[in-house]
């Protein structure tokens, strides 16, 4: 067995799967992979983040209009029962982004993917407009979403390449990308992200 075949076996596991989100090309998965990507991207543990996700998709704020509409205090109660960190601040950039995703892209994701056009700077461009949702965020959500937004492939940001170079792989988006079935280049991904923070802590 090589090495990736070992990753994608032992931790090739995508972030959204973790988090319960089935990931499809429709505006309700794509919205919480987005909620997903604004938790991640405050540098909390991944399993805090993707605890939070499944919590408020359970409170019933899986899409844009119901977060937006929301009582703050019922978004807020369901991050603290996750026991996620900045509940204040995530509550209210959630809100404030749910409403931008609903008039900037009429609740749905994929204007933000026609409006990119396969230019994955442009795509960043739109995800950081999205309160809380920093460069770090942005990566998350292009890594992940590209097992169903294949222009974007491949896509292995510098903490994934710097994991692949630890482990004697090329430290290459392209030259790994070609060594896994298209949809398995974000399970790819994921399995070099893990990787490297399990050597961080």
């Amino acid at each position: 067995m090589t090495t990736i075949d070992t990753l994608l076996e032992e931790s090739g596991r995508t972030f959204a799967d973790e988090a319960g989100i089935t990931l499809k090309d429709e505006p309700a998965p794509l919205y919480r992979l987005l909620v997903l990507s604004v938790l991640l991207s405050s540098r909390v543990q991944a399993q805090l983040g993707t605890r939070a996700c499944r919590e408020l998709v359970d409170s019933g704020f899986g899409s844009p209009g119901k977060m937006r509409d929301a009582e703050r205090s019922a978004v807020h109660d369901a991050l603290e029962r996750a026991k996620f960190l900045s509940k204040d601040q995530t509550t209210d950039a959630l809100q404030q982004g749910a409403e931008l995703v609903a008039d900037r892209w009429n609740g749905d994701l994929r204007g933000m993917r026609e409006a990119a056009d396969g230019d994955v700077d442009a795509l960043r461009g739109y995800l950081t407009e999205v309160p809380r949702l920093g460069p770090v965020g942005a990566s998350i959500f292009v890594r992940e979403v590209q097992a169903v937004w294949p222009e974007f492939r491949p896509h292995l940001d510098e903490k994934a390449l710097d994991a692949a170079a630890a482990l004697g792989l090329p430290r290459d988006a392209g030259k790994l990308a070609e060594q896994v079935a298209g949809d398995d280049v974000a399970r790819l991904a994921a399995a070099l992200v893990r990787t490297d923070v399990r050597a961080e802590s």
